[in-house]
């Protein structure tokens, strides 16, 4: 508590823990990106597969920088396995 009866909260430049956002300024690797792209496609699976595949792809668009978005564009060109297959087509939709 500060001095005024309120609750500091002061950043110390750690992450909070597992669930924390990544440091945007640190390089992804394939497979964590291919960690993340798994989990968004699971969390439109239940729709329509176009519909989830463009959801997919609209949050790739709008959330993932291009250097995100073409590291694992690379790594699926390179043979890379383990993409869901929605996110395989939502990183199609966004090339």
């Amino acid at each position: 508590m500060t001095s005024d009866g309120n609750t500091a909260h002061e950043s110390t430049g750690a992450a909070a823990g597992p669930g924390a956002p990544a440091d945007p300024g640190a390089p992804q690797t394939p497979a964590s990106l291919v960690r993340m792209a798994n989990q968004i496609a699971s969390n439109v699976a239940h729709k329509p597969h176009d519909v989830a595949v463009e959801q997919t792809a609209g949050h790739l668009r709008e959330f993932w920088p291009p250097s995100m978005r073409a590291t694992l564009q690379a790594y699926v060109d390179a043979g890379g396995t383990g993409l869901d297959p929605i996110a395989r087509e939502a990183l199609a939709r966004v090339r």
